[in-house]
């Protein structure tokens, strides 16, 4: 059984569709629970929830992704956890997809990435996703994984506000347990549209070759906030 974890920060304008369609692309036999996980939005994002009557665990966590997807891996009752972004949607079946995965022995993994762009570049970055290449990961592609494997690893980093995602990825990595599934998740290139694609993309390349070279947690929270707020 799989337990969908989606933390939202002010998510009005997406968290009802993505909603609907986590629902509408699954077999709800195969869901444990949607858990959200709210990091104190004022955008009204929990009364949307609240007022979609459906069978959501809705959450209230301190502010930071890690905090909160920690928050909802607690909560959840499901031996697979699927971390998903609140403007990612998931391919048709993706649960079945993840099961399928799992029984093969592949306790980890993601979707290829589709922006909803027809930009040449983000299209070909989502191309290079298919790959199994430690650099085209990342958590807009969301993150399955079983509970017992996030156990051992010890979750998320939570002293990373940002580049958490990919911190996991590198324990995963590490372990040799990952599998890329061969079905596309489309994303919102929301941030590439508000920053600009090339300036946006050099950040963070820049926030990679930081962690590369062995920047702290709080020194990449600092770069993000001073390039990209």
């Amino acid at each position: 059984m799989i337990s969908i974890i989606i933390p939202i920060l002010n998510e009005a304008k997406t968290i009802e569709d993505l909603l609907f369609h986590v629902i509408d692309h699954s077999s709800l036999e195969t869901i444990s629970e949607i858990i959200v996980v709210d990091g104190q939005s004022t955008d009204g994002s929990q009364e949307i929830i609240k007022r979609l009557g459906l069978r959501i665990k809705l959450l209230s966590s301190p502010k930071g992704r890690a905090k909160q997807m920690n928050l909802g891996a607690k909560a959840a009752s499901g031996d697979i956890l699927y971390f998903l972004h609140a403007d990612s949607f998931p391919p048709l079946h993706f649960d079945k997809l993840i099961i399928s995965e799992v029984k093969k022995g592949n306790n980890a993994g993601c979707f290829r990435l589709k922006f909803d762009s027809n930009h040449w570049w983000l299209r070909l970055a989502g191309w290079l996703t298919q790959f199994s290449w430690r650099a085209c990961r990342g958590g807009d592609q969301s993150q399955f994984v079983t509970r017992a494997l996030f156990d051992e690893i010890g979750g998320f980093d939570e002293n990373f506000t940002i580049y958490e995602d990919n911190v996991l990825i590198n324990e995963l990595y590490a372990r040799k347990e990952f599998v890329v599934i061969n079905k596309k998740i489309v994303t919102s290139a929301r941030l590439y549209r508000k920053h600009g694609i090339w300036k946006l993309q050099y950040h963070f390349w820049m926030i990679y070759v930081k962690k590369w070279l062995g920047a702290s947690a709080d020194d990449l929270c600092a770069y993000y906030k001073k390039y990209i707020g």
